[in-house]
């Protein structure tokens, strides 16, 4: 048996014989999740729904 490369989003399906659904993200996703200004804009949006939310019940 050759022997083949794993790359680090292939090592998920390597952990057991059964075939995996699980998803990985793509560049696109993990940079959106590691960019701490997306993340800031994130916060801003969930706080102000909150305060929407809170507010209609006062």
């Amino acid at each position: 048996m050759s022997k083949q490369k794993i790359v680090e989003e292939e090592a998920n399906f390597q952990k057991s014989d059964a075939f995996s659904l699980t998803m990985i993200p793509g560049k696109f996703a993990r940079s959106m999740r590691t960019c701490v200004i997306w993340q800031f804009i994130r916060f801003v949006i969930i706080n102000v729904k909150m305060i929407v939310v809170v507010g209609k019940s006062h």
